[in-house]
């Protein structure tokens, strides 16, 4: 049986287009793709491929609930749980997601036994949360680091700190510019979140296993 995702995003959707492509290879369907951003580019390459899509706008939370943002983003992410419990996908993978996701999504998610992964720029316990890639290549420049890397994650409500997937050095170039290491780290993220997404569906498999054993 081929399993399906849930795909969140917020921008061009390179990493999106990545699991597009491999769908049979891994195998999974993608069955909806979700941007907090109405103008990501991945909402249009979705269509294109004539997947389902969603645009989930914070704003309208927080006009709700003006004075207080942390009510607006719990309703906002509980409405966002909502929507994919309505979908019932194997997996939610969470490519290149700039949004910090609160219990009242990941609670009704564990609760329903789908598991969230992320994709990260870097190593795990090195440049947790925004700006990664930039902060470890300044990093480099002081001499305090000598790589970087990817990762593929379980998300739990500590930012980038779920058990890794998997995960790839990627050595830092003296004389290189930031957007050299960008461009380098982003090919290597197409590749790593294709391979992370099927290691979860695989652990899925083995739990499912487990627990049918008599």
């Amino acid at each position: 049986m081929v399993k399906s995702l849930v795909v969140l995003i917020s921008g061009e959707g390179t990493n999106l287009q990545a699991l597009m492509d491999a769908q049979e290879e891994i195998p999974a369907k993608i069955i909806l793709v979700i941007s907090n951003r109405q103008k990501a580019g991945g909402l249009q390459r979705a269509k294109s491929a004539n997947i389902p899509t969603a645009y989930h706008n914070l704003m309208k939370y927080k006009k709700e609930h003006p004075d207080d943002e942390k009510k607006a983003r719990e309703f906002y992410d509980g409405a966002l749980a909502k929507m994919i419990l309505e979908a019932r996908p194997s997996l939610v993978v969470c490519a290149g997601w700039l949004h910090i996701l609160a219990p009242s999504f990941l609670q009704p998610l564990d609760e329903a036994g789908i598991p969230v992964i992320n994709l990260h720029p870097a190593l795990p316990g090195q440049f947790n949360g925004l700006n990664a890639i930039e902060r470890a290549f300044e990093a480099f420049q002081q001499g305090q680091i000598s790589k970087t890397g990817i990762m593929i994650h379980y998300v739990i409500e500590a930012v980038d700190e779920g058990e890794p997937l998997l995960t790839r050095d990627i050595e830092i170039v003296p004389g290189e510019s930031i957007e050299d290491l960008k461009n380098r780290v982003h090919v290597a993220e197409w590749k790593a979140i294709v391979e992370g997404t099927r290691i979860a569906l695989q652990n899925l498999d083995k739990q499912a296993n487990v627990i049918s054993r008599p």
